[in-house]
């Protein structure tokens, strides 16, 4: 996390910016101004949290599901067969 300059404190302040939400915790992109804690990318991060994964998160990593299709193996052999040809 780190600490806000005095330039950039009245940035946030200025009200652009909301405070983080619980789900922010332990991100990188975290800037303290005034002890209000708020995401130096995103202005508004509840917003960012609202249909899943923040894409600015850099705490959490999305899962990742690979799903194995079934092979007719009567049509495998057949294209194999045509392959050849």
């Amino acid at each position: 996390m780190a600490k806000a300059t005095n330039a950039s404190a009245a940035v946030y302040a200025s009200g652009e910016f909301q405070p983080i939400v619980e789900k922010c915790e332990g991100c990188e992109r975290i800037v303290e101004a005034e002890s209000t804690r708020y995401c130096r990318t995103y202005a508004e991060p509840a917003a960012k949290w609202k249909l899943g994964l923040c894409n600015f998160a850099t705490h959490v990593k999305p899962e990742i599901t690979i799903a194995k299709t079934k092979i007719n193996p009567l049509k495998a052999s057949k294209r194999a067969a045509a392959g050849k040809k």
